[in-house]
């Protein structure tokens, strides 16, 4: 080997060195950035007028002032990772105490994280995501692959004992971690959806929002369309806790047996919770509910089609639905590529769909008896 070739050879495994140990504390960024949530950062760094240094962050939030050094390493962390920016302190007034420190300014991911912006408030997804049930689940992945069993048990019932639902029925910490980050996201979404996608609810007079939870979805619907009779169907458990303000009519049931008729149905992030037998379950019965394709009969989905209309450059789409999928496989779901998605429609004899990539990791798909 020539002397070129070795050094080439030396580069290239201390690259893989470099990159292995990147992998190996990639869970960090999700540790520190639930952290940064829980002490509330970026709530603080707002109300300081969107910029903030250190000694700012200790005194809103309560910090102990011995825990700066650590502060700032968390800080550091969270702005490599594109959380935070961080930004070198202006010499314009040497005389000012804090003049010598950095000042961290959100990123359009921390503006999700910010507890007075409503509708762009997303705190409660990493409180559901970045959680010890979720995490933990994990531990039980190669247990999971050389399992020998062949029954549907999944990854979480495996690690855990039972599924997620079992446990949102007895846990009300779980449950309540579920019910509003699905209410954040339905409000983030549906703002995009309506102003980007809204005529696909236009002519409905009636919607049933199935597996709806708190209504999000519902409501923003029946905000833009006020002659739209809006319904959510959900579990007893989920329903009991819901609002009343009779914006939307709340059903206890089940979907597997029965849902409401409507001119539409819509599944917010539903259908890839489950295994392909069940998606086909489920939408048979959403086809009992609805007219026919010419009576203007439609299904909306709101779910990724991984790989669909992501640009090639966009690599951040393509780790980031590729995640969602191992993170999903572990409740016994699926993201699905356009033919699986394809694949289920037609064997539960619906006769075409139209998907509409109009929501970054999220696709709108039509789907018509």
């Amino acid at each position: 080997m020539s002397s070129t070739e070795q050094e080439s050879s030396t580069q290239t495994m201390l690259q893989g060195h470099i990159e292995l140990h990147n992998h190996l504390y990639g869970y960090l960024k999700s540790m520190a950035l639930r952290c940064a949530v829980d002490l509330g950062i970026p709530t603080a760094i707002q109300r300081r007028g969107g910029a903030a240094t250190i000694s700012d962050l200790i005194a809103d939030t309560m910090i102990h002032p011995a825990k700066l050094p650590h502060l700032r390493r968390l800080m550091r962390l969270l702005s490599v990772s594109g959380i935070f920016s961080a930004h070198e302190p202006s010499l314009a007034n040497e005389a000012d105490d804090s003049a010598g420190d950095i000042v961290y300014k959100l990123t359009p991911v921390s503006r999700l994280l910010v507890v007075d912006r409503d509708p762009c408030n997303m705190t409660s997804l990493v409180h559901l995501v970045v959680q010890p049930a979720m995490l933990t689940t994990f531990f039980s992945l190669d247990a999971y692959f050389r399992d020998e069993n062949t029954s549907s048990t999944g990854l979480f019932e495996m690690a855990h004992g039972v599924t997620p639902w079992e446990m949102t029925k007895t846990d009300s910490t779980c449950n309540k971690a579920l019910n509003d980050a699905c209410v954040a996201d339905s409000i983030f979404l549906m703002e995009i959806a309506l102003k980007e996608g809204g005529d696909i609810f236009r002519g409905l007079s009636s919607l049933v929002d199935v597996g709806g939870g708190h209504g999000g979805a519902a409501m923003a619907i029946a905000k833009a369309f006020p002659h739209i009779k809006c319904t959510v169907l959900d579990l007893p458990h989920v329903i009991s806790q819901a609002p009343t303000d009779g914006t939307v009519c709340f059903v206890a049931g089940d979907m597997f047996e029965n849902i409401p008729p409507a001119d539409a149905v819509l599944l917010k992030h539903v259908l890839h919770c489950w295994g392909v037998d069940d998606c086909i379950k489920i939408l048979r019965q959403c086809k009992k509910a609805i007219p026919a394709r010419g009576d203007g009969g439609k299904v909306i989905l709101i779910n990724p089609v991984v790989g669909y209309g992501v640009p090639q450059d966009n690599d951040v789409i393509k780790e980031t639905q590729v995640l969602a999928d191992m993170h999903i496989m572990a409740i016994g779901g699926s993201e699905r590529e356009e033919h699986e998605w394809k694949y289920i429609f037609l064997e539960a004899g619906f006769s075409g769909y139209q998907i509409m990539p109009i929501l970054g990791l999220m696709s709108i798909i039509e789907v018509y008896p």
